[in-house]
């Protein structure tokens, strides 16, 4: 304290009350840590009684999602705790005999389980692209998840070729956010095709944050399933009509913006021109970039 230029002592009961965060300076967008509510002595006792029963709960709950046929998931959640509201009406399964390509769901992140969720809402596997998921769960996942190379050409001849085999999601954002904000949505998926649909997604976690900036991501859907009743709501907007899309001679970041100013004003929430790399940045003092892990040959590393 003696070589600060300045020095702020908290006393141990402080004598005034916590500023509310609509009367902050900023709003807080980026946060990490698991847990929902500030831990108060009762609440970190309920807490550690509640983990050992949480996490059967959840590995009970993943494995409902990972081994019952998707049309039978949403209503094992159902009678597993976790509620799913359906709003709106979803566009009709591609069918392969018309030629047509699938339709490009757009979602807003909340956390990994977005397109686990979308499928469980339309009945029916729904293919998801993702920039960067666990080992473990890409291993649990009830649905076909496809990474991301972050190389443009590679990744728009990857999506175009997912889409003639059928539906497709895709979460814009890069990553999740867990305020009522919205990251800038890339525009790479407006350039692929003008069969889009967006998808406002919101989901409620009372005690444990399914989202992570600095920890494990493989425990994600544990902790959120780890929540007593959590909840989710998938809310399918309107296909965008032709003249909002490439087709028409709109940019694709003219569409990417519509799209993530439709999915806010659905959901009551702002835009932002916030990326992964910004959240990453924030919390865990990295771009959010997972690089590859080096291939070495058999035998030649000492302990292979």
């Amino acid at each position: 304290m003696s070589q600060a230029q300045e020095g702020y002592v908290v006393p141990h009961k402080p004598d005034r009350e916590a500023v509310a965060r609509d009367k902050l300076p900023k709003p807080i967008v980026f946060h990490d840590g698991r847990l929902v509510q500030k831990p108060t002595p009762l609440l970190a006792l309920l807490i550690i009684l509640w983990i050992p029963v949480g996490f059967l709960l959840a590995c009970l709950r993943i494995a409902a999602g990972a081994l019952l046929p998707m049309r039978l998931v949403y209503h094992a959640f159902w009678a597993l705790g976790i509620r799913i509201t359906v709003r709106g009406v979803p566009p009709p399964p591609a069918e392969k005999s018309l030629a047509r390509s699938g339709v490009l769901f757009i979602c807003s992140h909340r956390t990994l389980l977005d397109p686990i969720f979308l499928s469980a809402a339309l009945g029916r596997p729904i293919a998801a692209v993702t920039y960067s998921v666990s080992r473990l769960s890409e291993f649990l996942s009830p649905i076909k998840t496809v990474r991301l190379t972050r190389d443009r050409a590679r990744d728009a001849a990857m999506i175009k070729k997912l889409l003639e085999e059928g539906d497709l999601v895709v979460c814009p954002e890069g990553t999740t956010c867990r305020e009522p904000f919205l990251l800038r949505f890339s525009a790479l998926f407006a350039e692929l095709t003008d069969q889009i649909v967006p998808v406002a997604m919101a989901n409620r976690m009372s005690m444990f944050h399914g989202t992570t900036a600095r920890g494990w991501k493989g425990m994600d859907p544990f902790y959120f399933f780890m929540n007593p009743s959590p909840a989710y709501e998938v809310m399918f907007l309107n296909k965008l009509p032709p003249e909002l899309t490439c087709s028409a001679g709109k940019s694709s970041h003219d569409v990417a913006n519509y799209t993530q100013r439709l999915i806010a004003a659905t959901l009551s929430y702002q835009c932002t021109s916030f990326t992964r790399k910004d959240k990453y940045k924030a919390l865990a003092g990295n771009d959010g970039t997972v690089g590859e892990k080096p291939k070495f040959e058999k035998g030649k590393v000492m302990g292979c």
